[in-house]
């Protein structure tokens, strides 16, 4: 924290190992217009000078490449802290827009393992919003109260998964 700029301090709560549990716990909320119980199991809060709570999410990978959060498909991350950060708003808590994603990055340029990993860390900040969160709530109530299920999504790797089993019962696709 103190290498790249941050002032803030790891955030104290009660309540902290049971947001940390994902089988178990996790920051819930009841979202009365819908009545659906939304459930994040953070893993990190960090709390700065202003009294915010800071949401940070840690992430590992091992690429030769810079960690970003720039591909298309980290956009879940980025839905992943904004409800995480909308959570805690709707736990009364004062949460900065600016969140942390830690990342480390394990170093593939080593001549051998030797049974040690070794990372290069980044902490990349990202200016959450969760404007979107309210419209997809209602959104995934009409879907679930709907007569029939939705339409197969051309980009959703399970429905393609289940287009291929109806296409084929014989064969085993497991």
């Amino acid at each position: 924290m103190k290498q790249y700029g941050i002032n803030a301090v790891p955030f104290q709560h009660r309540e902290l190992e049971y947001w940390r549990n994902a089988l178990r716990g996790g920051v819930e909320h009841i979202h009365k217009p819908t009545n659906l119980l939304i459930t994040g199991a953070i893993d990190d809060l960090w709390i700065n000078e202003k009294g915010e709570v800071i949401v940070v999410e840690y992430k590992a990978t091992a690429k030769n490449s810079e960690v970003s959060l720039d591909a298309d498909w980290q956009k879940g991350y980025k839905r992943q802290m904004e409800i995480y950060q909308w959570l805690l708003r709707k736990n009364d808590f004062k949460v900065s827009r600016t969140g942390y994603f830690v990342y480390v990055n394990g170093k593939t340029d080593r001549e051998s393992f030797d049974g040690k990993l070794e990372f290069d860390l980044k902490i990349i900040p990202y200016e959450g919003d969760d404007g979107w969160i309210e419209d997809v709530l209602k959104k995934i109530k009409e879907c679930l109260m709907a007569d029939e299920a939705p339409q197969p999504g051309s980009e959703c790797d399970f429905c393609r998964y289940r287009e291929a089993v109806n296409a084929n019962p014989d064969k085993n696709l497991v």
